[in-house]
């Protein structure tokens, strides 16, 4: 049996307009130290930023709760996730019209990511919601 190696970082972004840029640019620094490939560190980049989106605008978590955004990377994945207090709820992309201007995220998600899903949240009230890609250097 070949024991797996998971690193791992969290940290907890403020609700607002400024948590995905703010989440992109954390996820690049981390990606870059993990020698994480172009490719793969975009696609991630692209994933965190629409969970992340999604749990600012749709959680409806209480005012004032935070967003928890946790990496990691075993093996030849890298999975990104982030937590919020709002209810769990089914997620299913939905298909947006030509003209619709929102609807979009989770669709982008299950197109890029070899695993999705949503999990209770580890830590307190609400849901995490995660996906995963194959790591390329």
């Amino acid at each position: 049996m070949i024991a797996l190696s998971i690193v791992e970082v969290f940290w907890i972004e403020p609700r607002g307009p400024r948590a995905p840029g703010r989440a992109r640019a954390r996820l690049r620094v981390q990606l870059a130290e993990w020698q994480v490939g172009a490719d793969s560190a975009e696609t991630a980049e692209l994933l965190l930023s629409e969970l992340v989106t999604n749990a600012v605008r749709d959680a409806r978590a209480p005012h004032g709760r935070d967003i928890g955004v946790r990496l990691a990377r075993y093996g030849d994945v890298v999975r990104v996730e982030v937590s919020d207090a709002g209810p769990a709820v089914v997620l299913v992309p939905r298909a947006a019209g030509e003209s619709d201007e929102r609807g979009r995220g989770l669709a982008i998600v299950a197109a890029l990511a070899v695993r999705w899903g949503q999990c209770p949240r580890a830590h307190g009230i609400g849901k995490a919601v995660w996906a995963e890609i194959p790591v390329r250097t």
